[in-house]
């Protein structure tokens, strides 16, 4: 069925330079649905839909095109009941993890995984990375081949991507490294290589044989690099370092980088200045960076965790942000809704308009691979778009719960807003 969204409000990042405003406000957009794509994005003119397209007048709600959650962990997800106290802190973490994974077994990761991806697909993400725990040089763990078969049954539904998550310090042996590279090059679309780099596994060996591995068998590379509040942490510097001497022709994610919030400013400036030449993607946490960093007994956290987000989307870097750990050892609440992130992230970085400038965070899935930028809502694109009926672009992301998630143009829910069908959203709501 054809249908025309008239009076959506669109984020700036999303509009070209020319578009005309009402006073300081972009003007509202009418976006046509064809066949379960965009056919159209055009201003607002007051004119009449067209005879065979369905008219729903948003009357200024907030859309944002099909969401990405671009640094999940589906293996851990829905652990932190079973788990009793845990240590403060991201080593305290880590021990509590490792002691339950002991007792994981497919159809335990299935169960968490699949009540994850469902509320993920209802939350509006068209697209998620997850990373799983890869920590035995001898096996490939049981959480892998149970993801890549929820990437296939979830298909149409959710791209999947899927980043082995091991120590940096396995990647000295060079030939594990080719190895786990070739392992997870069969782990087919959407697998990536990746790696744990903190200053307890920092070697800068193993880091070269990382890259070069990805490099031979055509895979992206996706890191926790610098997760630390240490001025020391050397791992986002030798990244770009490295990636410019062996010309690397993929995408290489680095999550976390909080170290450069702790790193002296014009050293953390030079390291970005250097991030900014290479085909990296910095992805800011922020409830779990939050939580963990600065993380002591009986004391209130002096220092933030975030990564620098400003001066990196300053210098043209690409920025994300993402969920990270939901309801686990890392993060004990999460939702898989990718606005939480951007609110945690709005009110620790001090972001301003975070719809118009910062929503496209949660939106970007072309800064995830090489190749040139793609605008996510583009004539042509699946109309997978969420609506906030109950939001403005000034106070976002606040009530942007209810939503209507549209995929290819059909709301999930199976209905729509009375309103938008009758008349316009109150006025007062979209003020």
């Amino acid at each position: 069925m054809a249908r025309l969204l008239r009076r959506a409000r669109l984020p700036r990042w999303l509009l070209p330079a020319d578009w005309p405003r009402d006073g300081a406000e972009p003007r509202l957009a009418d976006v046509g649905l064809t066949r379960g794509r965009i056919e159209r994005i055009a201003p607002h003119d007051g004119q009449a839909a067209p005879d065979d397209a369905e008219p729903w007048d948003l009357g200024g709600a907030p859309v944002l095109p099909g969401l990405v959650d671009a640094h999940l962990h589906l293996d851990k997800t829905f652990t932190r009941a079973r788990l009793g106290e845990v240590r403060p802190g991201l080593l305290g973490a880590i021990d509590a993890m490792m002691a339950d994974k002991a007792g994981w077994t497919p159809g335990d990761v299935r169960a968490r995984a699949t009540r994850a991806l469902g509320w993920a697909h209802e939350a509006g993400s068209v697209h998620l990375r997850t990373h799983c725990d890869w920590w035995d040089l001898a096996s490939v763990p049981v959480a892998w081949p149970v993801l890549r078969e929820l990437a296939e049954q979830w298909r149409g539904r959710l791209l999947l991507e899927r980043v082995n998550l091991s120590p940096l310090t396995l990647y000295q042996d060079r030939d594990w490294a080719f190895a786990t590279a070739r392992a997870v090059a069969a782990g087919g679309h959407g697998a990536c290589l990746g790696g744990f780099v903190h200053s307890t596994t920092w070697h800068p060996t193993a880091l070269r044989h990382l890259l070069e591995a990805a490099q031979a068998h055509g895979l992206d590379v996706d890191l926790h690099c610098d997760e630390e509040l240490n001025p020391d942490a050397q791992g986002l510097a030798a990244t770009a370092a490295l990636l410019a001497e062996l010309g690397f022709a993929g995408r290489v994610v680095c999550g976390h980088a909080c170290a450069l919030a702790a790193k002296p400013r014009d050293e953390a400036l030079r390291i970005l200045d250097a991030v900014a030449r290479a085909p990296i993607t910095l992805i800011g946490l922020p409830a779990t960076n939050l939580l963990l960093q600065d993380a002591e007994v009986g004391r209130t956290p002096r220092q933030r965790g975030l990564t620098l987000l400003k001066e990196a989307r300053q210098r043209g870097i690409p920025v994300l942000l993402a969920s990270d750990n939901v309801q686990d050892p890392f993060c004990p609440t999460g939702s898989y809704d990718p606005l939480e992130a951007l609110a945690l992230g709005a009110a620790a970085g001090q972001l301003d308009n975070a719809f118009d400038h910062w929503s496209d965070t949660l939106c970007r899935a072309d800064a995830l691979r090489a190749g040139p930028p793609a605008l996510p809502l583009r004539p042509g694109a699946p109309a997978d778009l969420v609506v906030f009926p109950r939001a403005d672009a000034w106070g976002f992301p606040s009530r942007t719960q209810p939503r209507v998630v549209l995929r290819g143009g059909e709301p999930l829910a199976g209905a729509v807003p009375a309103a938008w069908t009758a008349c316009p959203v109150p006025a007062e709501v979209n003020a």
